[in-house]
């Protein structure tokens, strides 16, 4: 919060201005211009120079009108003339009815701005209460969303839906805060409060917007294979992995939605960097349907916007079932082909315990494009876990044996069948992965790789999947 709004009550602080000043580094809004139920400004976001907009919910509830579209379509267009990130703050009811068509034109004129400016610039929503139809919409496409705790985010509310549909559900189960943050996957940050919503807007401009800092004096020295179970069968969570290779603790996005696979901002040597990581402690780190979403928007937001990508391989394969086909896995899952193959960032990989199926495929291999790929000494790659293979591919010779018996022959055929299709430096030689890399050297490898390649950027369109 600024120093000049430390002190605020809580009834003012709705008031546009005083969130745009609490939005931004302490006394640094200025050029402010109210008009009809909208604010804007310009002011710095963790040092970066930005764009900033509220709507205002004492003026009809917030809702949006020609004028105040106006002045945000305004601000997109100055913010793209000047490579400037926009951040703009929600609480609005959506189109005004008094205004009619007039109203819709408008905002349909602000998602044009938002879309022309996807890819080119950050852009980052921070809703802090109710917010319905075109306000929902325009969040929901930008690059990030963050929500406060009085968010409530529905194309229609409760009392429209009670009346079409009899349905009867309160405004908090429609669109609250852990709905979109657990389930929709429209929220990336669902943060306590409203400070901590703005401060984890601030971070996210910095790490999207100024993607070279000096890096940091004193390096982290953490061996990353200590975080991990010495039983290559047991589930782990990645994040400490992940937070191990970074100059400081990642800012993780949506980690409630698709737990399976984490997606987070952070910094390697003072460079912006996203990671990619699969967690076994959730459903083992296979992909889904909807980890495959989470992920190739990350990938696209990422690439757009320069950040180069750095990806934890720890994956059995996709998820199978009735449920994985029903809910899109091969139309959702080709998403992540599609955004990794299209990728033109820097993209770094590393797998560290083992990487079968399509899903090595998807996790950016070689074949997709890598910049390089590491591995850890004992990783695997592979079409499928040794155990499985070998029982498909010996089911008529094990079927015969019991028992002991059964077990031995088993054991000694996975062994094998390992050592043949799984072996690393089988793996090297084919040019699948470029090098064997110690876990306490996997840090060094990444920050090298990044600094060798060119500073490239994917094509503008960051599409919401």
């Amino acid at each position: 919060m600024s120093a000049a709004v430390e002190h605020v009550p809580d009834a003012a602080r709705r008031d546009p201005a005083v969130r745009l000043a609490d939005l931004c580094d302490p006394g640094t809004l200025h050029d402010v211009v109210a008009v009809d139920g909208l604010v804007a400004g310009r002011g710095l976001l963790d040092g970066v120079a930005s764009r900033v907009f509220a709507t205002d919910p004492r003026v009809q509830g917030g809702a949006l009108g020609r004028d105040g579209c106006a002045l945000v379509v305004g601000a997109y267009d100055a913010a793209l003339t000047a490579g400037e990130p926009v951040v703009g703050i929600w609480q609005s009811g959506g189109a005004r009815l008094r205004e009619g068509a007039g109203s819709l034109d408008a905002i349909g004129r602000i998602f044009r701005a938002m879309t022309l400016a996807s890819g080119r610039i950050p852009q980052v929503s921070v809703v802090l209460g109710p917010s319905a139809g075109g306000a929902a919409y325009g969040p929901a496409l930008t690059d990030v969303v963050v929500t406060g705790p009085d968010a409530r985010v529905f194309v229609t509310g409760p009392d429209v839906v009670r009346s079409v549909t009899g349905e009867d559900v309160d405004a908090l189960s429609l669109g609250g805060p852990q709905v979109h943050a657990r389930h929709s996957g429209v929220a990336h940050v669902a943060a306590p409060d409203d400070d901590a919503a703005y401060t984890a807007a601030r971070e996210i401009v910095g790490l999207l917007a100024d993607r070279r800092r000096p890096a940091p004096r004193v390096r982290r020295a953490v061996d990353p294979a200590t975080l991990m179970p010495p039983s290559p069968r047991r589930a782990y969570d990645v994040r400490p992995v992940v937070d191990a290779l970074l100059d400081a603790p990642a800012h993780e996005l949506a980690p409630r939605w698709a737990p399976n696979i984490v997606t987070a901002l952070g910094r390697i040597d003072g460079r912006s960097v996203g990671v990619l990581a699969n967690n076994p402690l959730r459903l083992g780190g296979c992909l889904t349907a909807t980890s495959s979403d989470k992920a190739a928007r990350f990938v696209r937001t990422c690439d757009s916007l320069g950040v180069p990508l750095v990806v934890l391989v720890d994956v059995p394969g996709y998820l199978p079932g009735a449920a994985q086909e029903l809910d899109g896995v091969v139309r959702r899952g080709a998403k992540l082909l599609h955004a990794f193959a299209c990728a033109s960032v820097p993209r770094v990989t590393v797998v560290t315990r083992k990487a079968y199926g399509g899903a090595y495929i998807a996790m950016n291999s070689t074949s997709l494009g890598a910049t390089r790929v590491f591995a850890w000494p004992a990783a695997t790659v592979d079409v499928m876990n040794p155990v499985a293979a070998v029982r498909i591919l010996h089911r008529r010779d094990l079927a015969g044996l019991d028992g002991a018996a059964r077990d031995h022959a088993e054991a000694a055929l996975v062994d094998t069948h390992a050592r043949e299709t799984g072996g690393l430096a089988d793996a090297v030689a084919a040019g699948y992965v470029d090098e064997i890399v110690a876990p306490a050297a996997t840090r060094d490898a990444i920050a090298r790789t990044l600094a060798a390649a060119a500073d490239t950027r994917g094509r503008p369109g960051n599409m919401p999947l």
